[in-house]
This record gives C-alpha cells, sequence and structure tokens, in this order.
C-alpha cells in the first residue's frame, strides 16, 4: 500500500492553492471544477510521490483543523532558506535527536513540519 492522497481542509481554495504552489513550491497537478459542487485541486510537493487535495466539496473536516502533516527533505537549510526567499513565514530549525525541523502553517492554520533526518551510525 502507498498513501498517495491527503486532503486539506480550506476555506478559500484559490488563496490555499496560490499559497502551495507560489511559497511552497508545490506542482499544480490539476483544477477541475468537476460541478458547481466540487472543484478538485491537486498539488505535490517536489519530488514527492504523495500529494495533496484542496478544494469545495472535498472533505468535511474544518479548514485549519489539520495538524502534523510532515515531509522529509536531505538538506533542512537549503530548503528552510528556499522558503524564506519565496516569502513563506517558517520557524527557525529545530535540531533534535531524531532530526532537524522547520515549522509553518498554511493561511487556514492547518500546521506542516519538515525534516532533515539525523545521520545514520
Amino acid at each position: 500500500m502507498k498513501l498517495e492522497l491527503v486532503a486539506v481542509p480550506v476555506s478559500d481554495v484559490d488563496r490555499a492553492k496560490a499559497f502551495y504552489t507560489e511559497k511552497i513550491g508545490f506542482n499544480a497537478d490539476h483544477d477541475h471544477k468537476v460541478s458547481d459542487t466540487i472543484r478538485f485541486v491537486q498539488l505535490t510537493p517536489p519530488g514527492s510521490a504523495c500529494s495533496i487535495v484542496i478544494g469545495v466539496g472535498i472533505t468535511d473536516m474544518q479548514p485549519g483543523s489539520l495538524k502534523g502533516l510532515q515531509m522529509v527533505v536531505s538538506d533542512i537549510h537549503e530548503v528552510r532558506d528556499e522558503l524564506v526567499k519565496r516569502g513563506a513565514e517558517v520557524s527557525q530549525i529545530e535540531v533534535m535527536p531524531w532530526g532537524s525541523f522547520i515549522y509553518f502553517s498554511d493561511p487556514d492554520g492547518n500546521k506542516w513540519s519538515i525534516q532533515q533526518l539525523p545521520p545514520r551510525n
């Protein structure tokens, strides 16, 4: 089994799409208005096999209620610098025994972390 799509609840689809593509650097894969009650917008982090979906009629979760989404990168410093350059508000790097992390929230308050795994011994 492979996880390939995660629904992210947002209140303004266009604002969220702009945030994820322009500030975070996700690829915009699909944006289809299926009907007056369904709009499907699929976005994928660069290099990821798993995408997110935002839209209308996609999920019953409240906008901003998703916490704990996590991406893994090979160079946390490079990624943080790129996100800051794009205008994203990200935390400072937090180093823990299980990796280095940065954190950000989308405009609705859905919370994300980005981890660089520690070197293997």
